[in-house]
């Protein structure tokens, strides 16, 4: 898997936070930080896949991540995990709220238990790692917030409402929070990936004829991969975009 090429010196040695690290376009993100040189801790629900990125990257640089099994849903644990975090590795500098679910489902079947569900995947993760990250970056003097957004939003696709809504709630979040942390010197924004052809996405949801229609729709006539995201990430992260915060920033191959 190709690495990206631009090398931030202000990245080595960060303590990075990272949801659903362990797999898709998450696992393209921890091997990204952790080949900068960042000191990374992931969490994930996939054991199988998070600890066979693990092995890998210890078995390639002779340095792990660090990863913890965890539910997103339970924000008590994700909560505790992070403060552990700041306790054990150090304080955390970036934060990239990554994990997310987008089954589909119809908007007449849903129900209010399976809404507040949605939520508790897509969006409540999000603030509550931020509430409990900002602690730590404000005492360290700043740091990075990185929500993930969804091209869903501004494709207005049908057939999964509750996380379309889900994530364009997610850069209103980003917009309050760069309003309330940028006096601590901490950044928030959103990136906004488009149709990422991870394991899962070609597994469920995407076929030839889907991925060819979405190639016809993007300007850039390219298979979009979860290494074609890591990129952004790693400069929202970085000191070169100090000045940059409550935007999206979409990596889409222009297709929105």
């Amino acid at each position: 898997m190709n690495q990206p090429s631009a090398r931030y010196t202000s990245l080595e040695q960060q303590v990075v936070f990272i949801t659903g690290g362990g797999s898709g376009i998450g696992a393209s993100l921890t091997r990204a930080f952790h080949y900068q040189g960042a000191r990374v801790v992931f969490v994930d629900i996939n054991d199988d896949a998070s600890q066979a990125l693990v092995d890998e990257l210890q078995a390639k640089t002779g340095q792990a991540p660090l990863y913890y099994h965890c539910d997103i849903r339970d924000v008590a644990s994700l909560q505790q995990i992070i403060a552990e975090t700041g306790q054990t590795v150090g304080p955390i500098d970036t934060l990239v709220n990554n994990a997310a679910n987008d089954d589909r489902h119809g908007w007449q079947e849903v129900d209010v238990a399976y809404w507040d569900e949605r939520m508790a995947i897509n969006l409540r993760p999000m603030f509550f790692a931020a509430q409990a990250a900002a602690k730590q970056m404000m005492v360290a003097g700043g740091g990075s917030i990185i929500n993930f957004g969804s091209v869903s939003v501004q494709m207005a696709l049908g057939g999964l409402p509750a996380y379309v809504t889900a994530k364009a709630a997610a850069h209103g979040l980003t917009r309050s929070l760069a309003r309330e942390l940028g006096v601590h010197n901490i950044r928030v924004n959103t990136l906004v990936p488009g149709s990422v052809m991870t394991e899962r996405q070609l597994e469920k949801w995407i076929g030839p004829g889907d991925e060819a229609e979405i190639q016809a729709r993007q300007c850039l006539k390219l298979r979009l991969e979860p290494e074609h995201i890591a990129p952004a990430v790693l400069f929202l992260a970085s000191a070169e975009s100090q000045a940059i915060s409550g935007q999206e920033l979409a990596v889409d191959g222009g297709w929105a």
